[in-house]
């Protein structure tokens, strides 16, 4: 079953829990991001990731920089011809677009 994912090379996982009660227990600038999300981020692994970076930094806009960073990079990897930063590398006038 491919759902919503389209075609994509990512891993998908099972759930053990109760992912909307999940998402009601983050913070604020975690929900906002999620709900903003190009990747169906679990509310596990987002918190966990946002928790380290509030615990490194002290930045709840640094923490979502970082998310949205490492979300920059998975979609790279996914997606044939993107940069790191989940851009085209491919050249303007290639995809019929000016």
């Amino acid at each position: 079953m491919s759902g919503n994912l389209g075609r994509t090379g990512l891993r998908r996982r099972a759930r053990a829990c109760a992912p909307m009660r999940e998402f009601d227990r983050l913070p604020g600038p975690l929900r906002r991001w999620l709900a903003q999300a190009a990747l169906p981020w679990s509310p596990r692994s987002a918190r966990r990731i946002y928790e380290r970076e509030l615990r490194r930094c002290g930045d709840a806009g640094r923490a979502i920089a970082r998310l949205s960073l490492i979300e920059a990079q998975t979609l790279a990897g996914a997606v044939p011809g993107a940069d790191q930063n989940g851009r085209s590398r491919g050249r303007v006038a290639d995809s019929g677009l000016q």
